[in-house]
């Protein structure tokens, strides 16, 4: 029918949005850049609020609720950290297609990714259910914390379907430039978070409430109002009306791109996540007062590094885009350009969570032994947050132009030797305590982070984007119905 198009599922759609159209040039590319930044830390920024306040909240309790969260919320936080990687690689080959101009692939690989998310979302929210306990045993959760802990993290599971499927059409939405929507759908899905949260765990009136189970309870109703909401976006942006089947149904054509980046940078978020589980293990051997200090100051820092993450999420959406299109110089360009100003505003806002440690930690214990350690640990930070900057930008811009395995491969052993056995030796061993363990976080990031660095610098990635772009030239198969 005139006027109208058949998606890659198959059901009839209005016709999608214009194609990318010309790549930005190095001044355009800036201003792109930081329209999509933006929106990215904003929205970084409230869920890193929830977060806040369901420690504040736990906190309110005991030091032990307030671990004990943080312990359940780690864990999730990781989960959830992993479908936004695995997302990336979502994103970096619906972005090339994009800039390639073959919008029929991009909906193609955002269907596949949608039916990959099930599987994985399912498979991670079981092996939580099954393994959660251990898991925080292996954490060395004190005694006091580990019968908190095991019950929220068991009710956070089943969210983990949701949080699979969020993170996929996100990703998606945000290679087609439609940061201000995701925006606006993760605002409300916090929102309802937000506003469930405290009357679900504290109660109303002479309803007791359900302690740290009415954080899980809402966050799985803010969940699904969040999923109800992208996929009003898919149809209404993007023209693409999943069926039932398409999530579950993954296209192997169009699975195979999306493994080569998305498995690797699983694979490099699962080798920090160990190793920084570790590192958190040794914080657990060092008393409940030790793992509360460490848990409060990564809730700060969690904040700390939106800039260099928001940067960081963006460069791989626009270098995939110029990648695409065949723009390899001005993808170098973006790079740099985004790398200096990552650099710049990770220190500027590490430095400021370091001078106003002490009143921010306040807020989530009256210990002042707890919050003194804490706020020593922010001074570290400061060290910590460039060379973290460096990984993010860095390693985002090499996922985009298909070099995805060095990453990992060279991320893997300096996170096992340096965070994991660094963390061990200067905080147990020598006996440095939590400053050990953040040393050792330092040394690793900046590590990696100029191993990145050297990587770009040469051009090492430059026979990839090739590739890539002989991939998309070639073309293959969409999803047929």
């Amino acid at each position: 029918m005139k006027g109208r198009a058949r998606t890659a599922a198959g059901t009839r759609a209005p016709p999608p949005p214009p194609g990318p159209g010309p790549e930005p040039g190095p001044s355009a590319g800036g201003a792109t850049l930081r329209a999509l930044a933006a929106p990215l830390a904003v929205e970084l920024l409230l869920g890193m609020a929830v977060g806040l306040a369901g420690t504040l909240l736990a906190a309110r309790s005991s030091d032990a609720s307030g671990a004990a969260f943080a312990l359940a919320h780690h864990v999730f936080g990781a989960v959830f950290i992993l479908f936004r990687v695995v997302g990336a690689g979502v994103g970096v080959v619906v972005a090339q297609a994009l800039g390639a101009g073959r919008r029929e692939r991009a909906d193609a690989a955002a269907l596949t990714a949608l039916a990959a998310a099930t599987w994985l979302g399912a498979a991670l929210a079981l092996l939580t259910l099954a393994a959660g306990t251990p898991l925080l045993r292996a954490l060395n959760a004190p005694p006091s914390v580990l019968p908190l802990a095991a019950p929220l993290l068991a009710a956070l599971a089943p969210a983990m379907l949701l949080d699979a499927w969020i993170a996929t059409q996100s990703a998606v939405l945000r290679a087609h430039l439609a940061a201000r929507p995701v925006l606006a759908v993760t605002a409300a899905m916090h929102l309802v978070h937000l506003g469930a949260m405290g009357p679900l765990m504290h109660g109303v009136g002479p309803w007791p409430g359900l302690g740290l189970a009415g954080f899980a309870l809402a966050l799985l109703l803010a969940r699904a109002v969040a999923l109800a909401l992208y996929l009003a976006l898919w149809r209404e942006r993007l023209g693409v009306r999943p069926r039932l089947r398409d999530l579950w149904r993954p296209s192997a054509a169009e699975l195979r791109p999306m493994a080569h980046i998305g498995l690797p940078a699983a694979a490099e978020q699962a080798a920090y996540r160990i190793a920084f589980v570790a590192s958190v293990a040794v914080a657990g051997a060092l008393g409940a007062q030790a793992l509360a200090a460490h848990a409060y100051a990564q809730q700060v820092i969690m904040v700390v590094l939106l800039p260099g993450l928001a940067t960081g999420l963006a460069v791989e959406v626009l270098a995939g885009r110029c990648i695409g299109a065949g723009r390899l110089r001005a993808a170098d360009r973006l790079v740099r350009r985004a790398l200096a100003r990552g650099l710049a505003l990770s220190l500027a806002v590490a430095l400021a969570a370091a001078l106003f440690g002490p009143a921010l930690l306040g807020a989530f214990s009256s210990d002042r032994a707890i919050v003194a350690s804490a706020a020593l640990m922010l001074w570290w930070t400061v060290l910590l947050e460039p060379g973290r900057t460096f990984n993010l930008v860095l390693v985002n811009a090499l996922r985009a132009a298909g070099d995805a395995r060095y990453p990992v491969a060279v991320g893997a052993l300096s996170m096992a030797l340096v965070l994991a056995g660094g963390s061990w030796l200067l905080g147990w061993v020598l006996g440095l305590g939590l400053s050990g363990v953040w040393i050792a976080y330092v040394a690793d990031e900046w590590l990696r982070g100029l191993l990145m660095w050297r990587r770009w610098r040469r051009l090492d990635w430059v026979p990839h984007a090739r590739a890539s772009r002989r991939r998309l030239a070639r073309g293959a198969p969409a999803r047929q119905a």
